[in-house]
């Protein structure tokens, strides 16, 4: 007979916060879906990777979404981004800027202190690889390495 897996309250404690922000993650990932000055896809790699910490029905979930699965599992797969997604992100920091700058009419100092950390995050999304268009996602599943 197999013995009971004793967790420590430590680990329970930890899966728990994975657990629970891993939640709030997902609901970000779908306020950006609704909203286009919010990014999705961040807030749902974000997700994923908490309930792979915490549970894997959601991390399994979240993967096999018709609509968010393909990109998340681009992710894990090939650590690379679509080019929608990448635009989008462009698009909803740009959007997300102009509307600060319009409706607070910032000191500069503000202007300059908010602008930099989105400055480095396109930074960083314009260099992460992309899936080129033309190839389409790969399957492992039914390969016989025989053409």
């Amino acid at each position: 007979m197999p013995r009971p897996i004793h967790r420590s309250p430590l680990h329970q404690g930890r899966r728990a916060g994975f657990f629970a922000l891993g939640c709030l993650m997902l609901l970000f990932g779908f306020v950006g879906a609704l909203l286009p000055v919010m990014p999705t896809t961040i807030f749902l790699i974000l997700a994923a990777g908490c309930f792979g910490r915490s549970s894997p029905r959601l991390e399994t979930w979240l993967l096999q979404h018709p609509q968010f699965g393909p990109v998340l599992r681009d992710w894990q797969d090939h650590g690379t981004m679509p080019r929608r997604a990448k635009a989008m992100a462009f698009a909803g920091m740009a959007v997300g800027y102009a509307l600060f700058w319009s409706f607070s009419a910032p000191a500069t100092w503000i202007a300059a202190v908010v602008a930099a950390p989105m400055i480095a995050c396109a930074f960083l999304i314009a260099r992460w690889p992309e899936r080129p268009t033309s190839a389409p996602p790969q399957s492992h599943e039914g390969e016989t390495g025989a053409s």
